[in-house]
């Protein structure tokens, strides 16, 4: 059966899946262009997806961050579509033998930076910085650095004020253990 989302955008195969829910490939019926179905359903015991969706409305237009094509709810499902993207820096990483050369380290780390000031910029924090949360452009933006996955991203300031928030500490971990700060282990 034919699963069309929005109207517009072909359900393909599945590509991914993690605690989110899962990532489909999916296709523009109106212009043939390929792009990511993120799906999670309704009844999802922490449903993420639309808060996602909207710190991606939030980032739109700065370098190296997906365009969000639509965000809705399609039967039992939240739905997000977004631009399809190439591999992620660890399936990059394992593809060249866990080695890169110096202009590479260089590249990414430029982009790498660029992006996450770019989300501070914004009042955000990430919150899950990862090999597996950065991911490469297809075709002519193979070499550009997209950052991903914004459902732990959370306000740190507020930008009229520039006030940071209130700090806390004894908070549970968020994110990633093997790529948390010592700060984040210790609480802080």
């Amino acid at each position: 059966m034919e699963h069309i989302i929005a109207g517009k955008f072909k359900l393909g195969r599945k590509i991914g899946s993690g605690s989110f829910g899962e990532l489909y490939l999916g296709i523009n019926i109106q212009n043939g262009e390929e792009v990511g179905i993120k799906l999670e359903p309704v009844k999802s015991k922490h449903p993420q997806l639309h808060y996602e969706s909207k710190v991606y409305m939030l980032m739109q237009g700065g370098s190296g961050i997906p365009h969000l094509k639509w965000y809705g709810v399609e039967g039992e499902y939240n739905v997000m579509v977004i631009d399809l993207l190439g591999p992620s820096l660890e399936d990059l990483f394992n593809s060249c033998n866990r080695k890169f050369t110096m202009k590479t380290t260089l590249m990414l780390a430029d982009q790498l930076i660029t992006r996450v000031e770019y989300m501070h910029s914004k009042g955000f924090l990430h919150r899950d910085i990862k090999p597996d949360n950065f991911l490469m452009g297809l075709g002519r933006k193979a070499n550009q650095v997209y950052i991903i996955d914004y459902g732990l991203a959370k306000k740190y300031k507020d930008l009229q004020t520039h006030k940071h928030i209130p700090y806390r500490e004894n908070k549970n971990l968020t994110g990633t253990a093997r790529y948390a700060s010592v700060n984040t282990h210790l609480g802080i």
